[in-house]
């Protein structure tokens, strides 16, 4: 039978008060000039001249062989075994070694070597205690398998599971990569607000808060787009920002709530100068990370050797549907054959649904898909010649839509005529469900012509370190509650 875990941390809790009655500080102090355990592995191995060296981590496994200890203690650049002698540590650091327990924390300052068996390891002279384990850490190889307890306790996941502290760091590099590149073309990082008067910029459901002292409904943020664009019309002619944004929609692989978007404007390009530095950024992401441009995700091996496939709308829909999108009697008759509602539906729509079911799963790529339907997309310049056609691309990967980009809309009379068209018909608690005259005003002052672009950051991260769902890529991924009284509470508030 399981020892209740009440029970095995007042264990713990006794071998705090041991340690504070040795003279010990359970908690730690600070300890310097320790090296990470990945250099110590390098150390030069010298039985005649071993070399001394200082490290610190926690301790992931444990045992005992009469008046010696081995413990194998982890930091976040790797794990070493390290070897405890009541002869080599005293006195007092062997009474320090018969308090520690799974999880602690340990600094050691000793000898680098090999034991008998021809095992790395450091031969501890003295012991640092650097922080208590009141509670037990799961077993590594039975308690760490369940999905849910691991997103649930992500500090643990990322102590015992080497994946997703690897993927934690490839998602900062990848970040760190974007900066870089965007700050060398010359673009500048700027924050905007999260909270808006208006929910606007994308169609999505936002969240919805309340500001006490003015009496004001705000929301959460939805997209960048709009307070970016304003920065262009005040002169700021490259201008990103990386932010977090909130819908209050459906939760899926490829869906949370809340997620990392990049967001770009550059005044006098276009959709297709999009098109080229959404390239060069995925690439530079690719190299940093190493392992070439092969990467595999899921079942499949992704190509992302340059140039990627630039195809049409119209094009794909043709090859996929098997009818042509200008061809509305065509395209209402295969959506009905489909099982598709096509009632008081706009063509463009029903287009975009049969895109949806029979091209989007077709497109592995990395495929640029470009010249969209018009009416789909309000903020974006209609093509010269031809304005049933918006000049918009989304970059698909496996199937995923990974980037958006737009030759932007800089016209403030039609701008306002489209906002105008959207509006209509839309519930009151759906986003861009009202006029943002100011934005509108903005472009009256004059926006430059630009392209535009947006990439999921997590969506990225998730292909390019073969992950199959968003929340391995979030470190804290929103969860139903874990216990039904919380979610009882939560549903009445």
């Amino acid at each position: 039978m399981t020892e209740p875990i009440e029970s095995l941390e007042s264990v713990r809790t006794e071998k705090v008060k041991a340690l504070t009655a040795l003279g010990v500080d359970p908690w730690g102090q600070r300890f310097d000039n320790h090296i990470p355990i990945a250099q110590v592995r390098e150390l030069p191995v010298d039985p005649e001249n071993p070399v001394q060296t200082r490290l610190a981590g926690r301790i992931v496994l444990r045992r005992g062989m009469g008046n010696v200890y081995f413990i194998d203690l982890r930091d976040w650049t790797g794990q070493v075994q390290v070897m405890i002698g009541k002869k080599q540590v005293g006195e007092l650091g062997w009474d320090i070694a018969k308090h520690i327990d799974l999880g602690d924390l340990l600094g050691i300052d000793g000898s680098y070597g090999k034991t008998k068996t021809g095992e790395l390891t450091v031969f501890a002279t003295k012991i640092t205690f650097l922080g208590k384990s009141l509670l037990p850490h799961p077993d590594k190889y039975q308690g760490m398998q369940d999905i849910e307890f691991r997103l649930r306790h992500r500090y643990l996941d990322l102590i015992y599971t080497p994946e997703t502290l690897k993927r934690t760091r490839e998602r900062i590099l990848m970040v760190r990569t974007i900066r870089r590149h965007l700050d060398d073309s010359g673009f500048w990082e700027v924050e905007t607000p999260t909270l808006h008067n208006i929910a606007g910029g994308a169609a999505a459901r936002p969240f919805i808060t309340h500001h006490n002292t003015l009496d004001l409904q705000l929301y959460l943020r939805i997209a960048l787009e709009l307070h970016l664009k304003r920065l262009l019309v005040g002169g700021i002619e490259k201008v990103y920002e990386i932010g977090r944004v909130f819908r209050n929609e459906g939760i899926s692989p490829k869906h949370n709530p809340e997620f990392t978007m990049l967001e770009l404007y550059q005044s006098y390009g276009d959709y297709q100068s999009m098109m080229d530095l959404t390239e060069g950024l995925i690439l530079a992401c690719i190299k940093n990370l190493g392992e070439g441009t092969v990467r595999p995700f899921g079942a499949h091996e992704v190509d992302y050797t340059a140039p990627w496939r630039r195809a049409t709308y119209s094009e794909l829909f043709k090859e996929h549907v098997g009818v042509a999108m200008e061809d509305a009697d065509a395209v209402t008759q295969k959506a009905t054959a489909l099982g598709l509602n096509t009632k008081g539906k706009h063509k463009d729509v029903i287009i975009q649904e049969l895109f949806e079911m029979k091209v989007e799963h077709n497109l592995m790529g990395p495929i640029f898909v470009y010249d969209y339907p018009a009416t789909l997309c309000p903020l974006t310049k209609r093509k010269t010649g031809n304005p049933e056609i918006a000049e918009r691309f989304e970059l698909y990967v496996c199937g995923m839509e990974l980037a958006n980009a737009y030759t932007e809309l800089n016209d403030p009379v039609t701008q306002e005529e489209t906002f105008r068209q959207q509006l209509g018909g839309l519930k009151e608690e759906d986003s861009m469900s009202k006029m943002d005259d100011d934005f509108v005003q903005a472009l009256k002052y004059g926006m430059p012509p630009a392209g535009g672009l947006g990439i999921g950051i997590d969506r990225l991260v998730m292909l390019l370190t073969n992950t199959p769902t968003i929340r391995d890529v979030i470190l804290f991924p929103l969860l139903r509650p874990e216990h039904r009284e919380e979610a009882v509470a939560s549903k009445e508030e």
